[in-house]
């Protein structure tokens, strides 16, 4: 086999050791084969969501806590209290917004966050709301600079723990840094869960296409632009920081709402307890919260919530 055949046909993340030819020097059926391993297939919006409502709204809470430093080897104790501050201060705020407002949402934790703040999964999981925790590896790795067996180890470890500390078996996935390489949607299926989150081939639920092959996954798309991280991230090496007031990315948030209801889809948004789980952010996200319910025909579930209507709606399960 031709050295980019070989390279295309094993995937990037497991081939460490070689460098792949720039893609320019690639022949195109070599382009088409890696562009086409996962794409988008069918859209699963129903026609109507539950209680006839015309649109549906998913809103997550990735509670990374210390294991976003951890991974990057920013072991001092500045970095550490940041990420404690989302478990700690974040989690109880947002928890009393979400009961104010009724509003059951998806908490993605790796378990190593879990193991390190269990007051907070328990917060979690005392909720009447019935809020849903879905895997979010198990210290936040960078699957991109993983081994194929290091993956599949580390997603196993944490699944395993979910399922033994919740009493169930998780049935949704947002991949750390929503990363995804040539053997993760094998390890997905493998794992049976109903639901991914972390691709970004539409707005809408869609089913995985495989190969070519339809995957009976559920995608529930993430992007950066609903991403608080996107916004208020700070990183004090590189002194990037996006400035950017509470009010505009408000605005933003509340245009891609306006956007998902006219079109009677999905408004999904991904936050962080220690960055939205501030004073002035999440002031903005309760009103966010507040405009949304003014609309009629507004639906708010968890993620394992909307999976499962999408696939119900697209036969992917019985």
């Amino acid at each position: 086999m031709p050295r980019i055949g070989l390279w295309v046909a094993l995937g990037a993340a497991g081939l460490l050791a070689q460098q792949a030819p720039p893609v320019w020097k690639w022949e195109y059926p070599d382009i088409e084969k890696v562009v086409r391993r996962i794409r988008a297939g069918r859209d699963l919006t129903p026609k109507r969501w539950p209680g006839g409502n015309r649109v549906a709204v998913a809103l997550s809470f990735d509670m990374d806590a210390e294991t976003g430093f951890l991974r990057s080897g920013n072991l001092s104790a500045q970095p550490l209290s940041r990420g404690e501050y989302g478990p700690r201060v974040g989690v109880p705020r947002i928890l009393a917004l979400l009961e104010k407002h009724r509003v059951p949402v998806s908490f993605f934790i790796p378990a190593v966050s879990g193991q390190l703040h269990p007051e907070a999964v328990d917060a979690i999981r005392k909720s009447p709301l019935k809020h849903e925790i879905g895997i979010h590896g198990w210290v936040h790795e960078r699957l991109t600079d993983l081994t194929p067996l290091e993956e599949r180890t580390l997603t196993r470890r944490s699944f395993e723990w979910w399922t033994e500390r919740l009493g169930k078996k998780p049935i949704g996935i947002r991949t750390p840094s929503w990363d995804f390489t040539g053997e993760t949607l094998a390890i997905i299926r493998e794992l049976g869960f109903l639901y991914d989150s972390s691709l970004m081939g539409d707005d809408r639920p869609y089913e995985i296409v495989a190969a070519g092959k339809p995957s009976g996954l559920v995608e529930l798309p993430v992007e950066w632009i609903l991403d608080d991280f996107t916004y208020y991230s700070y990183d004090r090496a590189s002194f990037a920081y996006h400035r950017m007031s509470d009010r505009e990315v408000e605005e933003i948030y509340r245009a891609e709402f306006d956007k998902a209801y006219e079109e009677g889809t999905m408004f999904l948004l991904t936050m962080h307890p220690l960055v939205t789980g501030h004073r002035s952010r999440l002031a903005a996200l309760e009103r966010l919260v507040a405009y949304m319910k003014t609309k009629p025909g507004v639906w708010f579930g968890t993620q394992g919530q909307v999976a499962r209507v999408a696939a119900s709606y697209g036969k992917l399960i019985p």
